[in-house]
């Protein structure tokens, strides 16, 4: 299966990603091609695990042809590997719809690191449940849906945020503590295009409130978890984690506070990583590549 995303831009830095039923020879037979094609690779992950039987590389290269030339001398290589392939030209920003409920510091970051370019997305559009963060976006010039949400009214609030997703061509829903259940259908329809942001190290504290139950545990270290969205809830592939350490001294609102930073820096880094094509999902797990040199710097600072 190929698909092809962004334009024919000449000499900038563009990605393929590869995955298929491991063999031997597969590195060789991929670079090579590049190679001959005339592309620079500039960077190469790869990775093999034995108990799926699943390969997994991504590159990055500067090419001297299209990306349609690439893909069509590239279909008969991938054919005879079983390969599920795409080229990726990263000077195209990805379109992303951001849900958000009455929590905004997950909002505030995204709205930010867009604005200095450190994460290179093009925000299409902001839903909400709430009315909250109306003016905020739209002074930001991005176009605000109020969405509401009740248990009569779920059916149609989800076919209006479908149709927000399709008229804005998104092609990733961030959940930035956006407080709504979604449904199983939903979840399968975008399956690998929603990443929610979890208020806790998952699999622990599951709930509504994990940071007081941290506290009531008397924790040393609290955490955040970014996962894909299934119909499990918090059950998704998980994309990125992190920690932070907390002592006897902190009260519970402590807890809140420093937690809040931490949603927002793995929100952030599992969106960088999935747009990046650095995501693979792997079954109930995924394989995440680290970044290629380059790919944190920012249009600009401030």
């Amino acid at each position: 299966m190929l698909t092809i995303v962004g334009g024919e831009r000449e000499l900038t830095n563009h990605v393929m990603t590869v995955s298929c039923p491991t063999r031997g020879g597969i590195v060789a037979a991929v670079s090579g091609y590049l190679s001959q094609a005339g592309c620079d690779i500039q960077d190469s992950s790869q990775f093999t695990d034995q108990q799926s039987g699943r390969f997994f590389m991504r590159l990055s290269f500067l090419p001297e042809q299209g990306l349609e030339a690439l893909a069509d001398g590239f279909a008969p290589l991938a054919a005879d590997f079983r390969m599920d392939y795409q080229f990726r030209d990263l000077s195209q920003k990805a379109k992303v719809v951001i849900m958000v409920s009455r929590f905004g510091h997950c909002l505030n970051d995204l709205l930010y690191r867009s604005r200095i370019g450190a994460l290179p997305v093009q925000i299409m559009a902001v839903i909400s449940n709430h009315t909250d963060y109306q003016k905020q976006v739209v002074n930001a010039d991005i176009p605000f849906h109020f969405i509401r949400v009740t248990p009569e009214t779920k059916p149609e609030a989800e076919a209006a945020i479908m149709q927000v997703v399709r008229d804005t061509g998104a092609e990733l829903v961030v959940l930035a503590r956006y407080m709504q259940v979604l449904s199983d259908q939903m979840c399968r329809e975008m399956s690998g295009r929603i990443i929610n942001i979890h208020h806790s190290f998952l699999p622990s504290f599951k709930g509504a409130n994990p940071y007081k139950q941290a506290y009531e545990k008397g924790v040393r270290l609290i955490g955040a978890t970014a996962h894909y969205v299934t119909a499990d809830l918090d059950e998704g592939p998980i994309i990125e984690q992190d920690t932070i350490r907390v002592t006897h001294a902190q009260s519970a609102a402590d807890y809140v506070s420093l937690g809040r930073d931490v949603e927002a820096q793995v929100l952030a880094r599992a969106i960088h990583a999935h747009i990046h094509r650095r995501v693979f999902l792997n079954g109930s797990k995924t394989v995440v590549f680290p970044a290629s040199p380059g790919e944190y710097a920012s249009e600009r600072m401030g």
